[in-house]
């Protein structure tokens, strides 16, 4: 994992007299484990609502949510989420519950169906166009790999092992 103390010096976008640089942070597989929750997509078809549904009861990724709280101290938070819309209210008590910062929340509209490197590469595009991203921190790999190759400075979130459904939801789907 990187060194937060250090990430003030990496970024990208423009930095603003007296506004802190950005953290961009994913939430499920950063600071939520999700793997209770991938019972409802091993069947075909899966069970979106369900799924969703049952966000609320995620426990918390403790390596996420020290590194988030770590990076609260000189940063803005920022959400970025492939979670639907819908499901804005649950994830914000949850971030509350977990003493996290609700800051800015990004998430996917309702209909949206890009894969969900696509949908966080557009709205990084739009964060960084008017401040300056100090660091993303995401789970999935076909993320970290498109974000890195745009140049961004990507953190892989690698505490808890990727689960192929989940890749699937996220890229092939575009749920998540």
């Amino acid at each position: 994992m990187a060194d937060p103390g250090r990430m003030s010096d990496l970024g990208v976008g423009a930095q603003h007299a007296g506004e802190p640089p950005l953290a961009v942070i994913d939430v499920d597989g950063v600071v939520a484990d999700v793997r209770h929750r991938l019972r409802f997509l091993r069947a075909l078809p899966g069970d979106w609502e369900a799924f969703f549904a049952a966000a609320d009861v995620d426990p918390p990724l403790v390596e996420g949510v020290e590194l988030v709280r770590t990076l609260a101290r000189d940063h803005e938070v920022i959400w970025l989420t492939g979670r639907p819309e819908r499901s804005r209210a649950a994830t914000e008590r949850w971030l509350r519950a977990q003493g996290l910062p609700v800051g800015e929340l990004r998430m996917r509209p309702d209909a949206d169906r890009r894969p969900g490197r696509i949908f966080k590469r557009s709205e990084l595009r739009r964060l960084g166009s008017r401040r300056r991203v100090a660091v993303v921190v995401d789970d999935d790999p076909a993320v970290v790999e498109l974000l890195r190759a745009d140049g961004w400075p990507v953190l892989r979130a690698d505490w808890l092992a990727y689960e192929p459904t989940l890749g699937n939801a996220q890229n092939e789907e575009g749920r998540t």
